[in-house]
């Protein structure tokens, strides 16, 4: 079959079989069809759209182009959990002790930050001594033992994703709800887990901005989920402020801590909660949310989850040490108050804002070969809600440098105060089943 004739196909609307899509997706992953090829390809889907069959069989299609982890080993149900991303997102970090405690397996392989948003990966190695490469053998061995571990994801898993991206960030079409359904889906089969809890964020700090496009993108990869025999489900939560009141690598481990030991965030512990209580009803383990979710608060207070912590890292390498005494991890030699500049209510805070302004820091990276300074971070004083008084601190900036005007002007500009009080934040918009 001719390429010019599938993109010709799509150009009018018309759907493509597995055959051909699996054609496609090989043909581009091995190089015999050319960027100028499928950039037409791609362009066609953006305006077009794909239907359920065909993004399930382009999922399908780039989970199998590279490395299928086998999980066989490992007994229980497998849930894995994946963010869509976001500012200061360590849900995976709070949620996957938890759930490990309750009995249910947790084999994670998680990315790297780029850009405004953090990654799972660049927190853990926060951690003095924690090792985010092992070998298939020690990664099945450590989730037998402890019920979790987490890994960086394998180079060879899901190519064709990584390659499709890239061309799709040079060639407009990055926001196309197949596209970016089956980018994220295609990692999380090739993973190898029994069944999915997707975490879709909408607001500022996210890519999807509206909830409507949230629930379309989150029914789109619930659907594809279904299709490949992946028990899935996707929760739709707030990013119109960053989650918690930390962003930057060991400052969210610290707070994810807190969150373990029952003295976290509020609104971020509600989240955590309810992503693990999902995840729990998934691996069978519970038949009701509300059961599990009161087993996951006992969970919390009684210790276990922070004492599941506390394994985790130590079968990793890792200092658990960190844990009663959080000055061994990486701290910032300066810490800068951002005052407000008028009395009132916090209205809004930009979330990208901010987590640009974490970036710029050196907490993120604005280009892949950038280095992480575990250290620096924002500390977020004051949320939506909160009342203000003129010249009192809504934010600390911890920085590794003296000069710090630039970061220190982004979060004013993040900021809006008024002096009228808001609504209280809605944190989970809807759960798509």
């Amino acid at each position: 079959m001719r390429m010019v004739d599938l993109i010709h196909k799509k150009r009018l609307g018309e759907g493509l079989t597995d055959q051909e899509i699996t054609h496609i997706v090989s043909g581009y992953t091995n190089g015999d069809i050319p960027d100028y090829q499928m950039s037409a390809l791609l362009m066609a889907i953006f305006f077009n759209g794909m239907t359920s069959e065909e993004i399930s069989a382009l999922t399908l299609a780039m989970a199998g182009s590279g490395e299928m982890i086998d999980l066989s080993a490992i007994a229980g149900i497998k849930v894995d959990k994946h963010s869509t991303g976001g500012v200061g997102d360590k849900i995976s970090l709070i949620v996957g002790p938890i759930v490990a405690s309750l009995g249910v397996p947790v084999a994670k392989m998680s990315g790297r930050g780029l850009g405004h948003t953090g990654g799972t990966v660049d927190k853990l190695e926060s951690i003095p001594g924690f090792q985010i490469e092992l070998t298939n053998e020690a990664f099945i061995e450590a989730v037998n033992t402890n019920k979790i571990a987490i890994v960086g994801q394998s180079g060879n898993l899901a190519p064709a994703d990584k390659k499709m991206y890239a061309l799709r960030d040079v060639t407009a079409t990055v926001d196309s709800i197949p596209l970016i359904a089956s980018s994220i889906m295609s990692k999380k089969i090739a993973s190898g887990a029994d069944a999915i809890v997707l975490d879709v964020k909408i607001g500022s700090g996210a890519f999807m901005k509206t909830v409507d496009d949230a629930r379309v993108l989150a029914r789109t990869m619930v659907d594809i989920g279904k299709k490949l025999n992946r028990n899935t489900i996707a929760m739709i939560t707030d990013m119109e402020q960053p989650l918690g009141r930390e962003i930057g690598n060991a400052n969210e481990i610290r707070e994810s801590i807190d969150v373990l030991r029952g003295t976290g965030d509020k609104e971020l512990t509600e989240v955590a909660i309810s992503v693990a209580a999902y995840m729990s009803v998934l691996g069978k383990v519970f038949e009701s949310f509300e059961e599990a979710q009161e087993a996951v608060r006992d969970i919390i207070a009684k210790g276990k989850a922070l004492d599941t912590f506390r394994r985790f890292v130590a079968s990793q390498g890792g200092d658990p040490n960190v844990v009663d005494q959080p000055d061994l991890l990486p701290t910032a030699a300066y810490h800068f108050e951002v005052l407000a500049e008028q009395e009132g209510y916090v209205n809004q805070i930009d979330a990208e804002h901010i987590g640009i302004a974490a970036m710029l820091l050196g907490a993120g990276r604005a280009k892949k070969e950038d280095q992480i300074d575990y250290a620096v971070g924002l500390t977020l004083n004051k949320k939506i809600g909160d009342s203000v008084k003129k010249r009192e601190s809504i934010c600390t900036i911890h920085a590794n440098r003296e000069e710090v005007k630039e970061v220190s002007a982004m979060i004013l500009d993040a900021y809006r105060i008024k002096s009228t009080k808001p609504a209280p934040v809605q944190l989970i918009y809807d759960v798509i089943v």
